[in-house]
């Protein structure tokens, strides 16, 4: 969603000079980035949230159990010196943590046949009811938290291998600036003036308002439920469907939400107002999917037409993508306090009820009006971003690129390819190649805004060399399918599109991902104009890219490379149009020389 920012300051005429320079990175930023013997040794299943804002103070309070399994098999893992990293950034505080003594479940769980008890078993089971939930050590570094674990020991004659903690907290969490770019917790009012609260904290991180093990790469493998008390007079909506809602008889009710997917730290969001809801359905590749749309009270007459849309994107992104990815969750769209973004399952909408970005086309070409770009770019992360998650904040081309792409396809889908391609084309100059795209891993640091135009025309041309768009939306569709609900690394995503294309990317890959160099296709003709001569410069070593050209009368094919080629031109006039359509569909740059000698 950065790519709001990043389009802001390409208006504004903002430098990027900045951000191209080198930085110098933190213990904590390694901390942050790095799976640590501290987060390696425990997976996250479930993450279970309550939380209560105070909107007078902007503070919160909560809890957060933390179901984990136990990965790891050496003996560090089960002695006395066993910890484990938790992240909450300050100014929020840890009152206490309480571990479900492992030792005591066992205890009860093997007293449940007993019938009739015995004074002594009752004695007994008391013991370890008492037992149940003890206290933990804990000290802090930062952001960062350690937990220091009783002994581990054994049960049964074997290891534990599952086991859960409860985080209490409280404080003032970090306020939102300008979200969701810089974010944090959003204390806002509605125009009526009424209390209007959420959260943005992508990159930022989950950590900004409850504890967590905050890395992409762990993902709770068994969803994740959200309870938000709030004021009677106020509605909360959360992620996935509403399991809950009950009455605590003091002017306050407990809203409580759940999905039962995997879903990134980053996505679970309350969004508290005074909120409206209508329900629709949609009858996608997996059958009826469930629609919710939740929004201002006063917004719902402008709000019900506009998210009809919805069901365009989910036609067009289902065609390309494969199904939606949380058919189990539904789908919705909640009125946000900032732009939007791609929280799973609930996601955050603030284009208020019209075409185009804010109302404006990023393309430039008329295309970008036809639409509403949030509803079709941030849903198009479900599939990039949240179904396929990329394990470090590094390789987050794969959410911003392939999803910037799918505004191509959108259009492409609807409008023809034409259409597609031309906002393709459009979108380019917005492309500043500051720094790659490719970020440092190991350090929570993301690459270059380019990740977003630059990554989606670099998806563009792949797509016209392979020049099989029946084999490139199985490629599309291939990885939704191979890669569902999982986090990756870039190596996957560029080793997949390689293998199935039948065509080795991985220069390319290296070429826009890896570098700020465009490569520069040189070229001439023969005397007679019979003949195109061309190889690339300004390019990693080892590059090539296949041309696929195709006007009204004719079709060429140029195998470029480093070294000099040719192809035959079948007509003059071919020999003029050429060099205009390479640049309308391969981000490239071209320069006419004298012939080789």
């Amino acid at each position: 969603m950065k790519k709001a920012l990043y389009a802001f300051m390409l208006a504004a005429g903002v430098s990027t000079a900045a951000q191209a320079q080198d930085k110098v990175f933190t213990h904590a930023d390694t901390l942050r980035g790095t799976i640590t013997p501290e987060r390696a040794w425990w997976d996250v299943q479930r993450y279970d949230i309550w939380v209560k804002p105070d909107y007078a103070t902007k503070t919160i309070e909560g809890r957060v159990k933390i179901s984990f399994k136990i990965t790891a098999t050496t003996k560090t893992a089960i002695d006395s010196s066993l910890k484990m990293q938790i992240d909450l950034q300050s100014p929020l505080i840890i009152d206490s943590v309480k571990e479900r003594n492992p030792i005591a479940a066992a205890g009860i769980g093997s007293m449940q046949d007993i019938n009739p008890f015995t004074k002594a078993d009752h004695e007994k089971y008391d013991k370890y009811r008492q037992m149940l939930f003890q206290t933990l050590e804990f000290s802090n570094e930062g952001n960062v938290h350690y937990i220091k674990f009783k002994p581990i020991n054994k049960v049964n004659g074997g290891t534990i291998l599952e086991n859960s903690i409860t985080i209490y907290y409280h404080g003032k969490p970090r306020e939102a600036v300008r979200p969701p770019w810089d974010g944090g917790w959003i204390w806002k009012t509605d125009s009526l003036g009424r209390p209007w609260m959420s959260v943005a904290c992508q990159g930022l991180g989950a950590s900004v308002w409850y504890p967590c093990k905050d890395h992409q790469s762990d993902e709770p493998d068994k969803g994740a439920s959200l309870s938000m008390v709030v004021a009677d007079t106020l509605v909360a909506v959360g992620n996935g469907r509403l399991t809950s809602k009950a009455s605590n008889n003091d002017g306050t009710t407990t809203w409580q939400w759940e999905v039962v997917n995997p879903i990134n730290n980053y996505n679970i969001i309350p969004y508290i107002g005074k909120y409206v809801n209508w329900t629709d359905t949609y009858a996608g590749e997996k059958g009826k999917l469930d629609l919710s749309y939740w929004v201002l009270d006063y917004n719902e007459a402008r709000a019900k037409p506009q998210f009809e849309q919805a069901k365009n994107m989910l036609k067009a992104l289902e065609y390309w993508y494969g199904p939606y990815p949380f058919y189990e969750d539904g789908y919705k769209l909640v009125e946000s306090p900032h732009l939007g973004m791609e929280h799973q399952s609930a996601v955050g909408y603030g284009n208020h009820f019209q075409n185009g970005y804010l109302g404006r086309d990023l393309s430039h070409t008329g295309w970008g009006l036809k639409w509403d770009f949030i509803i079709v770019h941030e849903s198009g992360h479900e599939w990039f971003a949240n179904s396929i998650t990329s394990k470090d904040l590094a390789d987050m081309w794969i959410h911003e690129g392939i999803t910037n792409y799918c505004e191509t396809l959108f259009t492409d889908y609807w409008f023809g390819a034409a259409a597609g391609n031309e906002y393709n084309y459009g979108v380019r100059k917005n492309i500043r190649n500051d720094k790659p795209i490719i970020a440092h891993y190991g350090v929570n640091e993301e690459g270059s805004g380019d990740m977003y135009y630059k990554g989606g025309n670099m998806m563009q041309l792949i797509r016209h060399s392979i020049d099989n768009d029946s084999l490139f939306r199985q490629i599309l569709r291939g990885l939704n399918k191979t890669y569902y609900h999982q986090t990756v690394t870039t190596q996957q995503i560029e080793n997949y599109i390689s293998k199935h294309a039948g065509i080795d990317f991985s220069k390319v890959f290296d070429q826009y991902l890896r570098t700020t160099q465009i490569p520069l296709l040189e070229y001439y003709f023969s005397a007679d104009n019979k003949t195109i001569f061309y190889r690339f410069t300004n390019c990693v070593t080892g590059f090539a890219l296949r041309l696929m050209l195709h006007n009204d009368a004719n079709s060429y094919k140029l195998a470029a490379t480093e070294k000099w080629q040719s192809t035959a031109i079948k007509s003059s006039a071919d020999a003029t149009a050429l060099p205009t359509l390479i640049d309308k569909n391969y981000y490239i740059t071209q320069k006419q020389v004298q012939a080789a000698k």
